[in-house]
Parts: C-alpha cells; structure tokens; sequence
C-alpha cells in the first residue's frame, strides 16, 4: 500500500520523542525534527513532522498536505503532474477535511479554474463551470451518468472520497465522454494494509447532525486481504424552509492480493438521500431587484410542506490489475449502477414576463409556480480494459496505453405537472395546492458507448512528448423511435521540455466527444458535442521542493453544446459553435515549514452563447500550524474567494448584472494522537448574494454562512 496511515497519517501527531514516533512508524517513518526551541517564542513553532509511507505516493494513495506529487486522470497512468502537458488540479483528503467540505461543490472552492457554484446552493446535484461550461463527473475512470440524465446519480459524499482530479480541458481521446470543459474524477478511498479507525459526529447550522465512520486494515495474517468501511448518517435542513439534507450512507470495499503482482478490489456503496430543491427559481424583481415589496428571504419556500427529491443509489465494482512483469500490465475498472429517484417538488413560473411577476405585475405578490413530479430508474454499467507496457526504442523511453472501454445506460421515466399559485411574501401553504394525480410513461431512452484507444508517452533526454488517437461508436435511442449512431475519433498531442531547475514548459492540443443523452422540448434526440482546445503553459515543480506552480492559457471550442430553454425549462436547447479563451494561475506551497498555502487566478473570455460566468475568479486559502502553551496540534486557516461581476446572456435575452463578491472562510483545529476537534465557518461574514441571475428570469441564492463543529475520535 502506498501508505502506513491512510487516515492515520493526517493527524499531524503532536509526540515529542523521536523513539516513540520510530515504534509508531515500525521504522518505515521519515522524521524531519526541527532545532530544538531555545525560548518560550520559538517554542510555539511546531517541532516534529511524520510523513509515514511504505511506498512513494501513487495516483490513488492518501497525501499528507495539499500538494500531490501524481495523478492518473489525465493520462490513465500513474504519471508525475509535473510531466503532465496538460492542467490538473488535485484536491487532497487533507484539504477537504481542512476546509469543511460537505459537498463536491465545496471541494472545488478553492479549484483552479473551477466556478464552484455556478448555481449556488442546489440540494439536487453539484453544479460546477471548468473555462465556462460543465464537465463530465466521473468515479475511479468510470462516467457517473451520461450528460444531461439530471435524475441518473446522487449526490457523492466528500466523505468517501481520498482525492478528487480536476483535468481541465478536452479529454475525448482517454474518455471519450469527457466534455470541453474537462473531467473532474473523484478518486474513493481504498483498503489499507494497515489498521486505521475513525468515529466522527458533527454538528452545525441548519440543524446538522451528522454520525460518520472510516475503518480499514487486514483481514489476514499475512495481508493479502484488507478491507475498508465508510458508513455516515445525517439529519439536517437547508436554508430554505421545508428543504431537509438527510443522508444515509454505506460503502465498503474489500482488497484480495495474492502477490505483489496481483491485486483484485471489489467496491460496493448503498445510498439514500432524502432532500427537495432549494432552488425556488425565484423571480428577478424580489430577490436581486426591487419589489414593492422589499426583497424575499433567501429562505423563502414556494412549494408545499412534503414536497422532496428523494434518491436511492447502489452500485458495486472492481478494480483488478496484474503485472506480467516490470514492463507490462494489464488493468480492468468495472461498475454497474441502479439509481432510483423521486422528484416532486414546485418552483417558480418566473419565465413568461421579465421580472417573473406575470399574473401580478402591478402587486407582484401573487407567484405563478410549476408542481412537477418524476419518478426515474436508472441503470449504468461500464467497463474500461488497458495494457500499460514501459519500453524503449534507442534513447526514447516509451509508456504505451491500449485500451477499450464500454458503456451502457437505460432510463425509464414517468412524469406528470400542476400549476398554481401562491403569495410569495405571504405564503399559505396547502390553499391553492393541485396536487400531481396522473403521470404519463415517457419513452425508454438508452446511450450505449464503445470506444477503442492508444496512447504513447515518449521520453527523450528531457523532452517529453504524448501522443494518442481514441476511436467511438456512441448510439442514443427513445423506445418508439429509430436509434442514432455516431462515429467519432479523438486526438491528443502534447509536448513539454523538463528544464533542471524544475520548470517546464509545454504546449498540447486536444479533442473532445460526449455523447449527450435525452431531447429537447420537440422530442429530437440531441446531437454529439464536440470540442477542441489547444494549451500553453509553464509548470514549476523542482525536486524535493515544497512548492508547484502552473500557468496556462487556451483556446478551447465547443459544437452542440446544450443550453437552458427559455420557453421550456425542464429542456435544453443546443447552440452552434462556441469559443471560450482564458488565463489560469495556480500555487501550491508550504512556506516556513508551518504554513500551507493555495493561491489561484482565473481570467475566463466566455462566448455569449453559453451561459456567462466571472471574468475574473481569484481564491487564496492558508493554514498555520502552531502550539500553545508547549502543546503542539493546533492550527488555524482563513481563504478568501472573490468573483467579479458579470451578466448573463442568451442571444437577445439578458440577465440582471451581478456585482463582484468576496467570501470568507475560517477553520481551527486541534490534533492529538488520537482526537481531532475543528470548526469549520464557511461565508463567515454571512454574505447574502447571488451566484447568478438567468438571463430567462430566475435567481439562484448563494449559500449562506455555515458553521459545522466536529469531533474525531481515531484508534
């Protein structure tokens, strides 16, 4: 395993006595030890540091700090970020849990090139913008759900995750589903070698209470069978009224490895999640511009006591892989899914008139508002083969990847609608109501993708090429209608030149494919979306370094990207060509050996087709690590996110401009050898804002100050 402590060796252990960590680490622990303090300033520094591995750190293994030194998601290979000639940001287990993270969306905050919120607080599903539009979500290389099947998943937990890879751009020729924007793969947590135990409970705003465990370690004498259990339960509400956030949770995970060359994981995860839309679709005039009647509460709730959107998800997998030898490998990832969800919940008509107030547009009072009611049972599986072989041919050193992949997803769907009224700034609930008594069965859709791949990574003295080709056959079907086959090939290039003191510069160009399941509101299967981007870039990461820095530019286009309907929002409509160009600035750094830093910069020129996101992003978030009173373990952290203002169009339809904003987050904690306690404040100034207003009439609430106190006991 490429580490001793997979949870374990996160705890930043305060032990003084160089012998005591040596038992600890069972001789397989690094220990930098600091100069001893030589006055009672100096002794707030924090003076002994544990990095236990058995192994060097791997694209799956746990990372001590925010820095990770590999990723896979961009290559499909265990390969360095610093000789990757492409974006990638790696989110770690220790940031997550050092920020708080209880969504996917509050584990990209601080992303490079990520607008984490781009719809603000949505209880139904994270909602994320890479270079201005939504990438593909994927689990251990294997697709969640097709693109635009909104009832195909649930929510995944941040809790069972190790790590989540951001690749930021076209990925068509290793995925072929991966969109323009990119990928954001989410690496789960895995058996370990050695035993670790955890039992947590949290506690926070809105009424949290959360209960949550991670125990993993051998099951064999010998080590060739280990296990892993994730378990978590949660009862909560929003910030908007009615809207709970329950959660009930299993995962667990079992490792055979007869040899150190074989090795089998089966994956399973059981989930039910009991929520409704904290989305109201709130009309403009009320909520960002005036009204005659002040401004509607972010807590505001238009619907009906018991309305929901209540998901249950189990899947199981495995990932196996084999090496014949030190030169060749062979790897299989496998999941299937079934996801069944219940959606019915009511939101606002603010679509017919600009403002929203269309049945009440002197008292804008009385809200026109849809009830809709879904049930959807999804079914994914997905299997994706490779051989990995390392070779060379004279001075070139080569890491060839073939590999094919399949996929295969079916919905079946029934849905039924209401419309009704309601006071807004009055609301009584139950007067008024018309309930959903009919649902119609919609056609059986199905997306069924086979792709085929090489890809060779070429090193020469210290130059370092890849270069790849992807073939896919996608076909998407409606029962009662003639299936729509798709052909397509992806290409990737990509060249870097390794520089001794650590920079290297690069340039690669890339392709995209994704298939996109569903139709629009005439019933007409949707096209392929194609991109392509080329990048430049500098990355700085030298050897034994605290540090890595990455810029980039690009240029990336997009054909047949779906788009909201204005006259039909439970649809999407598809746009021509689309051209978004941007600048991004990442770092990642480790300053006088007790702060841990993360800065990044984002300019984004998004065509006005798509819709509009900042310019200008930036975020910056530190930890400082120091004790009190000669008692090491604490630490305390602050980030600042700041979005500049923008506006959102749609051909001759704009939306309200929204101003620049500025969040601020704070954490402290303390760490023992066994206990760890934090609290966690998320917009800790409260801030009430925006996180867009359509340009079709709706606004969408940011999330509002959160504060989540936890205790984590380890054993």
């Amino acid at each position: 395993m490429a580490s001793t402590f997979s949870i374990a060796s996160r705890k930043r252990l305060a032990v003084h006595s160089a012998a005591t960590l040596v038992a600890l680490s069972s001789g397989s622990a690094a220990i930098a030890q600091e100069p001893p303090a030589a006055t009672p300033a100096e002794a707030t520094l924090p003076t002994v540091r544990v990095n236990a591995s058995t192994e060097a750190e791997t694209a799956t293994s746990s990372v001590i700090g925010y820095r990770a030194r590999n990723a896979a998601t961009a290559t499909k290979t265990d390969t360095p970020l610093a000789e990757t000639p492409q974006s990638v940001t790696v989110v770690t287990r220790d940031q997550m849990l050092d920020q708080g993270a209880t969504n996917l969306q509050d584990a990209l905050t601080y992303a490079a090139g990520v607008r984490s919120d781009a719809y603000g607080i949505d209880s139904r599903a994270d909602s994320f913008l890479i270079r201005g539009s939504e990438p593909s979500l994927y689990l251990d290389g294997l697709q969640m759900y097709s693109s635009g099947w909104y009832t195909a998943t649930a929510r995944p937990d941040p809790y069972t995750l190790e790590r989540v890879e951001v690749l930021r751009g076209p990925a068509g020729m290793l995925f072929g589903a991966g969109t323009a924007a990119g990928v954001v793969n989410m690496v789960s947590k895995r058996p370990q070698a050695e035993a670790a135990r955890e039992v947590g409970v949290q506690f926070g705003s809105f009424g949290r209470k959360q209960i949550q465990a991670d125990l993993t370690g051998p099951l064999s004498a010998d080590g060739a069978w280990s296990y892993r259990l994730v378990a978590l339960q949660r009862k909560a509400d929003t910030q908007v009224d009615y809207v709970p956030d329950d959660r009930s949770l299993l995962a667990p995970s079992l490792t055979w490895r007869p040899s150190a060359a074989t090795s089998l994981t089966l994956q399973g995860l059981w989930q039910k999640d009991k929520t409704g839309s904290t989305s109201q679709f709130l009309p403009w005039q009320g909520t960002f511009l005036p009204n005659v009647n002040g401004q509607l509460p972010s807590s505001r709730f238009i619907g009906e006591p018991g309305d929901g959107y209540d998901t249950t998800r189990k899947t199981f997998g495995w990932q196996f892989e084999h090496r014949f030898n030190d030169q060749w490998s062979y790897r299989q990832n496998a999941r299937t899914a079934r996801t069944f969800n219940d959606s019915h919940y009511h939101y606002a008509d603010s679509f017919a008139l600009p403002g929203g107030w269309s049945l009440d547009p002197a008292g804008q009072r009385l809200l026109g508002r849809y009830n809709d009611k879904s049930l959807a049972w999804t079914r994914m599986n997905a299997i994706d083969n490779h051989v990995e072989g390392h070779f060379g041919t004279g001075a070139v050193q080569h890491t060839l990847l073939v590999g094919a992949e399949y996929s295969r997803q079916r919905q079946d769907k029934r849905e039924g609608s209401t419309y009704s009224t309601i006071d807004a700034y009055n609301p009584v609930y139950g007067v008024g109501y018309v309930p959903v008594t009919e649902l119609k069965d919609l056609p059986r859709t199905t997306q069924r993708n086979a792709g085929i791949y090489v890809q060779d990574q070429m090193k020469w003295n210290q130059w370092i090429f890849v270069a790849g080709l992807r073939h896919d056959r996608s076909t998407s079907g409606a029962e009662g209608r003639a299936s729509e086959t798709t052909n397509a090939n992806s290409r990737r290039l990509g060249v870097m030149y390794a520089l001794p003191s650590g920079w290297s510069p690069y340039l690669s160009y890339t392709e995209s494919f994704t298939p996109q399941a569903g139709t629009n509101a005439a019933g007409s299967l949707f096209k392929p979306l194609r991109g392509e981007q080329v990048e430049a870039g500098v990355k700085y990461q030298p050897e034994g370094s605290a540090t890595s820095f990455t810029a980039s530019v690009y240029s990336l286009k997009e054909k047949n990207r779906i788009v909201s309907d204005a006259t039909n929002p439970n649809y999407g409509r598809q746009v021509d060509a689309t051209r978004n160009k941007g600048l991004e600035l990442e770092l990642k750094t480790t300053l006088a050996k007790s702060v841990d830093l993360i800065a990044n910069y984002n300019y984004t020129n998004v065509d006005r087709k798509l819709t509009d996101m900042p310019r200008n992003q930036a975020s910056v978030w530190g930890k400082y690590r120091f004790a009190i009173a000669g008692v090491t373990g604490f630490s305390a952290g602050a980030g600042v996110r700041y979005l500049s203002g923008f506006q959102d169009i749609e051909g001759a339809d704009r939306g309200p401009r929204m101003p620049s904003v500025a969040l601020l987050d704070l954490m402290v904690a303390y760490d023992s050898e066994h206990w760890r306690y934090a609290l966690n404040i998320n917009n800790a100034t409260d801030k009430a804002y925006f996180s867009t207003c359509l340009a079709r009439g709706d606004c969408w609430w940011g999330a509002r100050r959160s504060v989540v106190a936890s205790a984590t006991y380890r054993f």
